[in-house]
């Protein structure tokens, strides 16, 4: 047979569990009601926010190919051509060049 204060504190111990795992439970619940919210909160807003950046992303690429094409290779070219036209010159007049050899 038990002491009667051994029996108090199996007693008290059993409903101490049961609260901390009802407390655990609702816990639980509230967190998974939370993660849905966040869930449904990425879809509706980071969905869009990332098709947005997709569609920046097309139009900086679409620039940067115009600017390219119109603005960057012409402007090489005609360097270059100054450049050929420089060099032959200084061909044509017996002129060394500017660099100096090693």
């Amino acid at each position: 047979m038990e002491p009667v204060w051994l029996q108090s504190l199996r007693d008290i111990s059993i409903i101490i569990l049961a609260v901390e795992s009802i407390v655990i439970g609702v816990i639980l619940a509230v967190l998974l009601v939370q993660v849905q919210k966040l869930v449904r909160l990425l879809q509706e807003e980071l969905l869009p926010l990332m098709n947005s950046v997709n569609e920046t992303m097309g139009t900086v690429k679409g620039t940067a190919h115009f600017v390219s094409d119109r603005v960057v290779s012409p402007t090489i070219r005609v360097w270059s051509y100054g450049a050929a036209a420089q060099q032959v010159m200084r061909v044509l007049l017996g002129r060394q060049s500017t660099a100096k050899k090693p």
